[in-house]
């Protein structure tokens, strides 16, 4: 008696793969959530310590003092953040010896904590 082999997969193989791409996925989606929220806190860091750094350009070159208010700061950063670092506003970034943060937290505190993205 000959046999036709089919060409199937069989209910036993279709189920194998299906967990194997249930335990990829398990592993794989809250790596990306964690390397998108640090991304983002990178992102906040960055624009914070590059406001901080032309505070420090603009005071020094027009004789700031703490308190004073840079009125050409955008004459101190060579791109000037789009937004404020990723969403919402930055408070004191003009105001000298002061620092810049993002929803109430600055650099240092965000390299701790990056809950809140």
């Amino acid at each position: 008696m000959d046999r036709k082999k089919k060409n199937a997969f069989t209910l036993v193989e279709i189920m194998i793969v299906v967990l194997i791409i249930g335990i990829l996925l398990a592993i794989a989606v809250p790596n990306f959530m964690t390397a998108r929220q640090n991304s983002r806190a990178n992102t906040i860091i960055a624009n914070l310590e590059k406001i901080e750094d032309a505070k420090e350009q603009c005071a020094m070159n027009e004789g700031l003092v703490a308190g004073d208010t840079c009125a050409s700061m955008g004459d101190h950063l060579t791109q000037w953040p789009v937004n404020w670092p990723v969403t919402g506003a930055v408070a004191n970034e003009t105001t000298i010896r002061t620092d810049t943060t993002f929803r109430g937290r600055n650099a240092a505190t965000w390299r701790t904590d990056k809950s809140g993205l």
